[in-house]
């Protein structure tokens, strides 16, 4: 154990760990809140144990005897461990390049770590059993450090694998339970938050979905039956569709808005727009509605104002590229096609969107406010939106722009306490504005910093009953933790008396 190369190789290996585990399964693929990965949950857990036990033995200690034929048990374990997870992660889901080629460089590195290792223990098994302290310099500082550090990632998992049995979602057929008889619907970005569960909910209430995806190993993802289509050149001049839907378009919040980023951001969403009202405009019977995708960006950014249907935007560049989307959705109007421009609010779950990237942060005690705090943020769950979705389908009153929000906003400040509640976790660390602004620019000042407050009138006048009003009732169905009725009541009366004001 005083081989120089092996704890070169043990800090690489640990290093390549930690990035796995913060990067893919933390901020990428977000484990601890996917209800389909509770038996990786489990191996991950009992691994990270696994580790804790070799680092602390091999770090701190010479052992001989039988206390060397145990780490050789727990090495041959943590092995069939680590080739089960492999399997299952196959299994469960379709790893990223990234992943793979992160797992190849562990799995090589592992071995030449056993190469070196399995020898030494193998001399320590063949003398008499003692346990005896060493000191390895930097390798018994770190040795225990990563021991602690595993420990808390390996309960966190265990953890989780309990938790994420609350978060399998409800019956997604229910959902769309407002639509008149058996719909034909077309759906562009179907493999996105949103129109993935819009897809599950048409398909599990036997509705007919045509789906447009360029992304194959994608679309594969998605809930069957549907038809698939990469063109919507191969949908035929005489197909009988009823509804089209159209929430294609480039990520807003997945990267810096640079020149290229925003423009990609907006000639995405005004070609395939286009393209819809193209085969809308040569179809023999055209469809009764179209929802076009718009967000709350439209408003531009305000101060405690509420906003409905009725009220203009400012300027600024989500004003902008939702201005030009609607306009282009307009044009299927000149066809007799009622045509619904959904400008949508932050939507949470925990599969993507904001909440997701918030919930580590969050769980670990880093959670807090972002800048002031005061900024308003129109929120919704996503089953309520995909609720409201074929509520516009089913009336026909129905049209222009519709606000895709629940009926309670909040400020940042309060949103922070009540995520913070739900986790059981305090939310106290503020993200100070000027850093954010730094580092992210305008998306920052229109994402983060900024808000509106926005209002369901439209929906709410036309009879649209939200399950999730407040932001308690959302945060207890999606994080699967109901919470104190006195701590609900509490939140609720927050939320009521900055509703009034």
């Amino acid at each position: 154990m005083t081989s120089p190369l092996l704890w070169t190789l043990i800090a690489v290996q640990l290093a390549l760990g930690l990035f796995d585990i913060v990067y893919h399964h933390e901020m990428m693929e977000r484990l601890a809140w996917r209800a389909s990965q509770r038996r990786e949950l489990k191996l991950h857990g009992a691994r990270n144990l696994a580790y804790a036990v070799l680092f602390l033995a091999l770090g701190l200690f010479e052992l001989k005897g039988f206390w060397a034929m145990f780490v050789i048990a727990v090495l041959a374990a943590e092995v069939v461990i680590t080739l089960t997870d492999f399997v299952e992660e196959d299994l469960s889901r379709k790893l990223p390049a990234s992943e793979r080629v992160t797992h190849t460089l562990l799995a090589i590195n592992y071995g030449a770590i056993l190469t070196l290792l399995v020898p030494v223990l193998v001399g320590w098994a063949s003398q008499q059993s003692a346990i005896v302290p060493v000191w390895y310099g930097i390798g018994s500082v770190l040795a225990p450090l990563a021991a602690a550090g595993v420990i808390v990632f390996g309960l966190r998992d265990f953890f989780a694998a309990r938790r994420v049995q609350r978060l399998v979602l409800g019956n997604a057929a229910e959902l769309v339970r407002a639509l008149p008889g058996r719909q034909c619907v077309l759906i562009t970005g179907a493999t996105g938050f949103i129109g993935r569960r819009l897809t599950e909910a048409l398909t599990s209430a036997g509705h007919e979905v045509i789906v447009l995806a360029r992304d194959l190993a994608k679309a594969a993802t998605l809930h069957p039956p549907f038809q698939l289509v990469t063109s919507l050149d191969q949908i035929a001049n005489d197909a009988a569709i009823d509804t089209v839907i159209n929430f294609a378009g480039e990520p807003v919040a997945n990267g810096l808005w640079t020149r290229t980023k925003r423009r990609r951001i907006l000639a995405s969403r005004l070609r395939m727009t286009r393209c819809v009202v193209h085969l809308i405009a040569r179809l023999q019977r055209r469809p009764a509605v179209m929802i076009s995708g718009s967000s709350i960006g439209w408003y531009g950014t305000w101060g405690d104002e509420s906003l409905t249907e009725f009220d203009g935007g400012k300027r600024g560049f989500g004003h902008r590229v939702c201005d030009a989307w609607e306009c282009a959705a307009r044009e299927a109007e000149k066809f007799g096609v009622r045509v619904v421009r959904l400008r949508i609010g932050l939507v949470l779950g925990t599969e993507a969107g904001m909440l997701s990237n918030l919930l580590a942060p969050f769980e670990f005690g880093l959670g807090g406010p972002i800048g002031s705090g005061e900024q308003w943020m129109s929120w919704i769950e996503r089953d309520d939106l995909i609720r409201l979705i074929a509520h516009i389908i089913a009336s026909p009153q129905l049209s222009g722009a519709v606000n895709g929000t629940a009926p309670a906003p909040v400020r940042n400040a309060t949103f922070a306490r009540a995520l913070g509640r739900a986790l059981h976790r305090p939310a106290l660390l503020r993200m100070p504005a000027s850093v954010l602004h730094r580092l992210a620019g305008d998306l920052a000042d229109e994402l983060l910093l900024r808000g509106q407050r926005v209002l369901p009138d439209k929906a709410e006048a036309s009879g649209f009953k939200y399950k999730h009003e407040t932001l308690p009732s959302a945060l207890s169905a999606i994080l699967g933790d109901m919470p104190a009725k006195a701590q609900g009541a509490q939140f609720t009366r927050t939320f009521e008396v900055q509703r009034a004001r």
